[in-house]
């Protein structure tokens, strides 16, 4: 099953070399899931022809808010939008969580309680599954046609499900630990308040449910292709 990364963002120039960019990381992460991968670097503008180009959709995390005024947005929000009526499967991670929100009607802005930074356990139907964060803003309303799948205490709205066309969720499982402890280093100061870093830093090495998180986007991608399947039999 061939699926498109939709790439609205690039690594720190600092990590880059040594660790690789967005894309780089969704190919480790879902590797050995009976995925191929194809890319497309959005936030230049490079756009597939149309939604069926790809088995299925991946949208990337990315530094631009999802309400900011970027060229590449509206594009995205009606590729968004189509893949949705047309039944392509989408999955979107932090800022791919946010931009399908608010493509879909619902409302994202910088969250006025802060960031959230590292490893954090987010409460999937009662299963406790420890994901890296690092986000201030958020989806502070759903879509209508969303479901709500995973929240915290700090993020209401952490993972959204719609039907069985896209699965999107805020926490960063591609980020390993050392990456984000380049973000700490990077990225963080002067943008993210210091104590928030610390506290990050001392929690660094919990271990995190990254593979299991793995395993849930390749089945969500895998079993649409499987019901595909049957309906053209």
């Amino acid at each position: 099953m061939q699926i498109g990364i939709l790439q609205t963002g690039e690594s720190p120039d600092a990590l880059r070399a040594d660790m690789g960019d967005y894309p780089d990381f969704f190919e480790t992460l879902l590797a050995d899931r009976g995925l191929t991968f194809r890319r497309y670097a959005v936030l230049r503008m490079d756009f597939p022809k149309d939604v069926s180009d790809c088995d299925g959709w991946l949208i990337t995390g990315s530094r631009f808010g999802a309400y900011e005024d970027h060229a590449f947005i509206p594009p995205l929000e009606d590729f968004i939008r189509a893949a949705y009526a047309a039944h392509v499967p989408v999955v979107g991670v932090c800022f791919g969580h946010q931009i399908i929100a608010q493509a879909m009607g619902g409302k994202v802005e910088k969250y006025q309680g802060g960031w959230s930074v590292g490893p954090t356990e987010y409460d999937f139907g009662g299963e406790k599954v420890t994901l890296n964060a690092w986000h201030q803003d958020q989806v502070v309303a759903k879509p209508d046609s969303a479901t709500v799948i995973a929240s915290t205490d700090f993020c209401a709205n952490a993972a959204l499900l719609y039907d069985d066309r896209m699965f999107t969720v805020q926490p960063h499982p591609e980020f390993r630990k050392e990456f984000v402890e380049g973000l700490i280093k990077f990225r963080g100061p002067g943008l993210v308040p210091a104590q928030v870093l610390a506290d990050a830093t001392g929690r660094i090495d919990t271990p995190t449910d990254s593979p299991s998180m793995a395993d849930r986007i390749a089945q969500f991608f895998l079993n649409h292709q499987t019901g595909a399947e049957k309906l053209r039999a």
